[in-house]
């Protein structure tokens, strides 16, 4: 999750009939109850790409690690694959992970590339030479991880033509509707998947920039028209607490929408998250921050 997304929406006339059949101090550690999961008084706490600080992004090495470090659901990115499987991978290609790392453009393309030709790349060892070997894995991999109290947000980064494989990966993983919660920048898939899976938690996601004026664009108003234009349950975006303020927040909850924010990393910007009212915090470092919501001694206050 990382740009800014023109707000536009396509037609879909023809698609869903086929699919249908985001601060510097904060209050104090918020008491936490026993266990995971849905909580009263903490929001989720969402490994970001898995427990990406620790292990490499989107493998089941740092899926595992999401669960060991205590998150509540991690997030994936996924492509859809030259012969029609959804694969875990962050960029269009696996140049910047892939055989100890380069520049993006420089490795296989997803789309380009079968799941078994994309498997035989390995994108752990970039991270650290002890995981070495890990290969992107496929989303039914990635899925199967996920525990009975476990949740996965799926950050789709293809467009609409990843659907029929994704509904039938998560069908096939036996996961409940509850367990699921489906993310994209692009608005003809947030609108496609919760046309085709209405029991699924859907968000738009956006990241934000200034405009020539200074003033950040997308504005709150702008949002909520786009999340009501794709029936969107709720909002994900980049935590710039100078734009996402009480204000903005409140305006979200008058609509009835959700409201979640990454990547955060310190435990300071988690605790002005909560202050805000936050759903999920996407971290890289799930344990920290949950430590830290939690009043635990040795969460740390700065990301190194």
């Amino acid at each position: 999750m990382n740009r800014f997304v023109p707000i536009c929406l396509t037609p879909l006339a023809i698609l869903v009939p086929m699919l249908v059949s985001c601060a510097n101090s904060g209050p104090g550690p918020v008491d936490e109850p026993e266990g995971k999961g849905p909580r009263s008084n903490l929001p989720l706490i969402v490994a970001h790409r898995g427990a990406s600080h620790d292990a490499p992004e989107n493998t089941l090495a740092a899926f595992e690690f999401a669960w060991q470090h205590g998150a509540d659901a991690f997030e994936c990115d996924v492509r859809l694959t030259a012969d029609g499987r959804v694969v875990c991978l962050h960029d269009a290609d696996t140049g910047r992970t892939g055989n100890g790392g380069g520049p993006k453009g420089s490795g296989l393309v997803a789309s380009e590339h079968t799941l078994q030709e994309l498997q035989a790349v390995d994108v752990g060892r970039w991270k650290s030479p002890d995981f070495a070997g890990q290969s992107p894995p496929s989303l039914d991999a990635a899925l199967a991880t996920v525990p009975n109290d476990g949740r996965v947000f799926i950050e789709v980064k293809a467009g609409p033509e990843i659907l029929p494989a994704l509904l039938e990966s998560v069908e096939q993983s036996g996961l409940t509707d509850d367990q699921v919660t489906v993310i994209s920048f692009d608005a003809d898939v947030v609108a496609a998947v919760k046309a085709a899976r209405p029991g699924w938690t859907v968000n738009w996601l956006t990241s934000f920039e200034r405009d020539n004026r200074g003033a950040w664009a997308p504005t709150i108003d702008q949002i909520v028209r786009q999340l009501r234009a794709v029936h969107a349950d709720g909002l994900g975006c980049k935590a710039v607490f100078e734009h996402v303020d009480g204000h903005f927040v409140a305006t979200l909850r008058q609509h009835g929408f959700g409201f979640h924010l990454w990547t955060i990393n310190d435990v300071a910007a988690a605790r002005a998250a909560v202050a805000l009212g936050v759903d999920s915090v996407t971290t890289d470092r799930p344990g920290v921050i949950r430590d830290g919501l939690s009043g635990a001694p040795a969460a740390l206050d700065e990301a190194p």
